[in-house]
């Protein structure tokens, strides 16, 4: 059965924002539909969050599909630089997906501290494109974290990313409004 693995974003949960709408609409289209709930969410470091994939996932392989939003997209670009080189795994879509970020230092440094690791740890982007070859990313044009281009730039040449920015969408939150997110729906 086809698995999809929806990752949720930094002091996010699975049952916010879009998540439980696309969780419904995936099951009717007959896939088996994790959305787990990450560690730490309120303080997100790499290893616990690579280290909880792995954990969760087992074994992946093409009829497993990945949907990230914002800090779960770096999560499930580094747990699959873990992967064993032969892994093939299905489509993978990103939301609000970033390598760079702006604003934090006006967040205070706390956040700053959190951020750091998840933007200056490097990504094996060979590995990630060997394992996952279909990725599509969804941005926003008024994304609160800037960088729109400078991120949409780095998913196409890193990734070879099919790169969508809709209008107006936030950081694809409650907040923002964003409680259905149809147009990851229609990629399945």
């Amino acid at each position: 059965m086809k698995k999809i693995y929806i990752i949720h974003r930094w002091s996010g949960g699975p049952n916010d924002d879009w998540r439980p709408w696309l969780k419904a609409e995936l099951e009717q289209k007959g896939y088996q539909v994790f959305l787990p709930e990450m560690p730490d969410t309120d303080m997100p470091k790499i290893s616990k969050w690579v280290n909880h994939l792995q954990e969760i996932v087992g074994t992946p392989d093409e009829e497993t599909y990945f949907i990230g939003h914002s800090i779960g997209c770096q999560a499930i670009m580094r747990y699959f630089a873990t992967l064993p080189e032969n892994t093939t795994i299905g489509k993978t879509v990103f939301v609000a997906g970033w390598f760079k970020l702006d604003g934090l230092k006006d967040e205070g440094e706390e956040i700053e501290n959190i951020a750091g690791p998840w933007i200056e740890t490097p990504i094996d982007f060979d590995r990630v494109k060997s394992i996952c070859k279909d990725v599509t990313v969804f941005l926003s044009s008024n994304e609160p974290f800037g960088y729109v281009e400078e991120n949409k730039k780095m998913f196409e040449e890193q990734l070879g990313s099919k790169v969508i920015v809709l209008e107006n969408k936030g950081h694809f939150t409650e907040d923002d409004g964003v409680l259905e997110l149809s147009e990851v729906s229609e990629l399945f």
